[in-house]
């Protein structure tokens, strides 16, 4: 797989059916190892390794209903008390990181009003706060850390 732009990590790989898989430590069984899935388990080691979060407090890949339709979401990161904190958006390294992205991003917070928005492929991230009094994104250069 393609070299990411995060440290590095060490992961668990097997082959399955001809195909490469990796272990997912939340989900507690080997996923098929597709680009999308290299960056989304690279994001989850940063945000536990580099950020600080609990494994315990990190979801991924679940669904949620906006608008009538079934959509899923790559991470969440939720507050102790149940809210959610952070919100994660992973593309695969060739896919460009667009107005598109964000706004896929923005649709899934209309529901669950996360703090911060995070968008990656990878290669580019962006991290921004919300602002929900002002309606605004504030563009950050990093996540915080995890704050107990």
């Amino acid at each position: 797989m393609q070299k990411l732009n995060f440290p590095s990590y060490s992961f668990r790989f097997k082959n399955n059916q001809n195909k490469v898989a990796v272990f997912d430590d939340l989900r507690k069984k080997f996923i098929i190892l597709t680009p999308e899935e290299w960056v989304r388990q690279h994001c989850v080691q940063f945000l536990q390794k580099e950020k600080k979060y609990p494994l315990s407090h990190i979801n991924v890949e679940k669904q949620l209903k906006i608008a009538g339709l079934v959509k899923r979401y790559d991470i969440v990161i939720f507050e102790p008390e149940g809210g959610i904190h952070i919100i994660v958006e992973c593309k695969a390294p060739s896919v460009k990181i667009t107005q598109d992205t964000f706004d896929q991003i923005a649709r899934y917070n209309l529901s669950l009003r996360a703090n911060y928005l995070m968008v990656t492929n990878g290669l580019e991230h962006f991290f921004c706060q919300l602002d929900y009094e002002n309606e605004n994104y504030i563009f950050l250069k990093e996540l915080p850390e995890y704050k107990r």
